[in-house]
C-alpha cells in the first residue's frame, strides 16, 4: 500500500477507537453497561441491528462468494422480512414488558432456572464460536497487507477491538456502530462504482453484467428443490425464516440491540426497517462480487488470490509455480479474448425480439451475427469451466501441502481486487471499512456474551450486587470472552468460506433455541422439565444430522425448531392420556 493508504487506514481506525472511548463515559452499573440505559432511538437501533449482522465477513467474503458461486446466496435472506414482523408482534412486547437484561431471563420466569441456563449455554457456545470466526476475517486483511503471521494478527485485531468494548459497553457499541455502518455503506457504493470505472475502454456496466450473467453469476433466483442445495428459494424462505426468527428473536447479540430502544415503537421501527433494507443491501454487495468477476474476465486473473500463500508456494516450488503461471495465463488470455469478442458482438447483434422484417439477406446476416455471439458465449463458458476446475485443484494442492490454512481463496478475492485495481487512498479506506465492519459486529457480540454469562450464569439465583461491582464483573466477562474468541480465531482458517462457516455454526444451535422460545410463547401448558428434555434430544439430533450430511445447513434451523415443539407436544399428550 502507499503512504496515503496507510494514513487513511490508521486515522480511520484510531478515530473510531477514540470515539468509542469518548462515548464510554458515564458507566455506573450493569444497566448502563449492558443496555445503554434503554435510551437508543430507532435509527441507532436500526444501524446497530444491521451492523451486528453485517460483519467483515459480509463485506469480505460475500463478493468472493458471488465471484465463485454466483448471487444465489441472496436467497438466504428471503425469509427475513417475515421473521421481523413475527418478532415485532410477539417477541419485543414480552421482552420489553418484563424489562429483561437478556432474552433467556424470560425463560426462567416462563419455565424454570435450568431451562434458562441450558438455553444461555447454547447461545454462549454458538455466539462465542461465531465471534471467533468474525475476528479472523479482518485479521486476513492485515496478514495479507503486511505479510504478518495470521495468528499474531488475530491477537492484534482482537486486542484493538477490546479497547473500547471493555471500557464502554453497550453505549459505546451502539454509537460506534452508527458511524461504522454509514462509512461502510458509502465505501462499498464507491467500490461498486470503481469496479465498472476500471473496465477496459469502451466497456460499460451493461457489458459487465452480460458477461457475469452468461457465466451464471447473476443466478439470483433458483427454484429447483433439493434438500442438499444450500441456496434456493425454498431453503431461503423457509429455512431463512426460521434462522432469522431465531437469530433476531433469541440471539442476545440482536435482542440486546432492540431492547435498548427508548420504547416499543423505537424498537419495532428499527427492526422492521432492517427487514426492508437488508435484502437490497445484500444484493448490492453480492452484485459487486459479480462485477469483480466480470472485471477479471477482461483482465489477467490470478490462479490463486491469496497472494502471500502463493508467494510462499513460488519460493518453495519455483519450477512448478512457473509452469502454473504459464498455463493459467494461457487460459486467462483466451478467456479475455472471448469476453472482449462477446462485448463486441453484443453491440452489433440485435435483440432476439427485434423487428425481423427485411429481405432474406438481412435476416441471414442477423442470424449469422447471432450464431457468432452464441459461439463466443459457448467458448467463454467452456474456458471458464476449465479455469474454475483448475483453480479448485490448485486450491486443494495449496491446502493439502500446507502452504495455506485456508481450504480455498474465496475470502481473498475482494481483497486482491481492492489492493491491485483501486486508486491510492481508496485502498486504505476500504481496508479500514472491512475492519470497522468486523469491529461493529464483534463488539456487539462481546457485549451480548457478557450480558448472558454475567446475568444468566454467574449471577443466576444470587442476590443483586452493588452497581459498581456489577460493572467490574461486566468488564471482566468482556475481557474473558475477548480472549476466548481470539483463541477460536486461530482455528477459523480451516473453515473455508467464512460467510458460510458462520451461518453453519449458528444453524447448529439456533433451531433448538428457537424451538424453546416457540414453546414458551405459544404452548402455554408445557412445563420446564418437558422442554428441557426436548431441547437436549433435539440438539443431539441436529448435530447428528449435520455430521451425516443429510440436508443443507439452512434446514437444520427448521428441523431444530419443529423437533423441540413436536417432542414437547407429544410429551404433553402422553402425560395427559386418559
Amino acid at each position: 500500500m502507499s503512504s496515503l493508504d496507510w494514513v487513511v487506514l490508521f486515522v480511520t481506525l484510531a478515530s473510531m477507537i477514540a470515539y468509542g472511548l469518548y462515548k464510554s463515559r458515564g458507566q455506573t452499573g450493569a444497566h448502563s453497561y449492558l443496555l445503554a440505559d434503554r435510551q437508543m432511538p430507532w435509527y441507532i437501533v436500526l444501524l446497530g441491528i444491521m451492523a451486528t449482522q453485517a460483519s467483515a465477513i459480509t463485506f469480505l467474503s460475500a463478493p468472493g462468494q458471488a465471484y465463485t458461486d454466483g448471487m444465489r446466496f441472496v436467497q438466504y435472506y428471503f425469509g427475513l422480512p417475515i421473521a421481523m414482523i413475527v418478532i415485532s408482534v410477539t417477541f419485543i412486547p414480552i421482552f420489553r414488558r418484563l424489562k429483561v437484561y437478556t432474552a433467556y431471563e424470560y425463560l426462567e420466569r416462563r419455565f424454570d432456572r435450568k431451562t434458562r441456563l441450558l438455553t444461555s449455554l447454547l447461545f454462549l457456545l454458538s455466539r462465542g464460536l461465531s465471534t471467533g470466526v468474525s475476528i479472523y476475517a479482518p485479521a486476513i486483511i492485515l496478514s495479507s497487507i503486511l505479510g504478518w503471521n495470521i495468528y499474531l494478527t488475530n491477537i492484534i485485531m482482537g486486542g484493538l477491538l477490546l479497547v473500547y468494548t471493555y471500557t464502554g459497553g453497550a453505549k459505546a457499541v451502539a454509537h460506534t456502530q452508527k458511524l461504522q455502518f454509514l462509512i461502510i455503506l458509502a465505501s462499498m457504493a464507491l467500490a461498486g462504482y470503481l469496479v465498472v470505472h476500471q473496465l477496459p475502454a469502451g466497456l460499460d456496466v451493461g457489458d459487465a453484467l452480460y458477461i457475469a450473467g452468461k457465466a451464471g453469476k447473476l443466478n439470483v433466483i433458483t427454484t429447483d428443490f433439493n434438500w442438499k442445495d444450500k441456496y434456493n428459494i425454498w431453503s431461503g424462505i423457509i429455512g431463512g425464516f426460521f434462522l432469522a426468527l431465531s437469530y433476531f428473536g433469541t440471539d442476545q447479540s440482536q435482542v440486546g440491540r432492540y431492547i435498548s430502544g427508548k420504547d416499543d415503537r423505537e424498537s419495532k421501527l428499527g427492526l422492521l426497517l432492517n427487514g426492508l433494507v437488508k435484502i437490497p443491501m445484500q444484493f448490492c454487495i453480492l452484485l459487486i462480487g459479480a462485477l469483480v468477476f466480470a472485471f477479471y474476465s477482461f483482465q489477467q486473473a490470478p490462479v490463486y488470490f491469496n497472494t502471500a500463500a502463493y508467494e510462499n508456494y513460488k519460493a518453495q516450488e519455483p519450477q512448478s509455480a512457473t509452469d502454473e503461471d504459464s498455463y493459467y495465463q494461457l487460459l486467462s488470455e483466451r478467456n479475455q479474448d472471448y469476453a472482449l469478442r462477446i462485448a463486441e458482438l453484443r453491440k452489433k447483434t440485435p435483440e432476439t425480439n427485434s423487428d425481423k422484417t427485411g429481405n432474406f439477406a438481412d435476416q441471414l446476416a442477423r442470424q449469422h451475427q447471432q450464431d457468432q455471439l452464441d459461439g463466443a458465449v459457448y467458448a467463454f463458458k467452456s474456458t471458464q469451466f476449465q479455469m474454475q476446475r483448475h483453480r479448485e485443484m490448485f486450491s486443494a494442492l495449496m491446502y493439502g501441502h500446507h502452504y495455506t490454512p485456508d481450504k480455498n481463496d474465496t475470502n481473498y478475492i475482494f481483497l486482491y481486487f481492492v489492493k491491485n485495481a483501486l486508486p491510492v487512498g481508496v485502498v486504505g479506506l476500504l481496508f479500514a471499512v472491512i475492519i470497522l465492519a468486523s469491529w461493529g459486529s464483534i463488539s456487539a457480540a462481546l457485549n451480548s456474551l457478557t450480558a448472558s454469562s454475567l446475568m444468566d450464569v454467574q449471577l443466576l439465583g444470587r442476590e443483586p450486587l452493588p452497581e459498581r461491582r456489577e460493572l467490574y464483573y461486566g468488564r471482566l466477562h468482556t475481557l474473558c470472552w475477548g480472549v476466548f474468541c481470539i483463541c477460536v480465531a486461530m482455528f477459523a482458517a480451516r473453515l473455508g468460506s467464512l460467510i458460510e462457516a458462520v451461518n453453519i455454526l449458528g444453524s447448529l444451535f439456533y433451531g433448538t433455541i428457537l424451538g424453546i422460545f416457540l414453546v414458551a410463547f405459544y404452548l402455554k401448558r408445557i412445563k420446564g422439565n418437558t422442554v428441557f428434555i426436548a431441547a437436549i434430544i433435539t440438539e443431539v439430533s441436529v448435530i447428528s444430522i449435520y455430521m451425516m450430511d443429510i440436508v443443507s445447513f439452512l434446514w437444520l434451523n427448521v428441523i431444530g425448531a419443529l423437533l423441540v415443539v413436536g417432542i414437547c407436544a407429544v410429551g404433553y399428550l402422553r402425560k395427559n392420556e386418559p
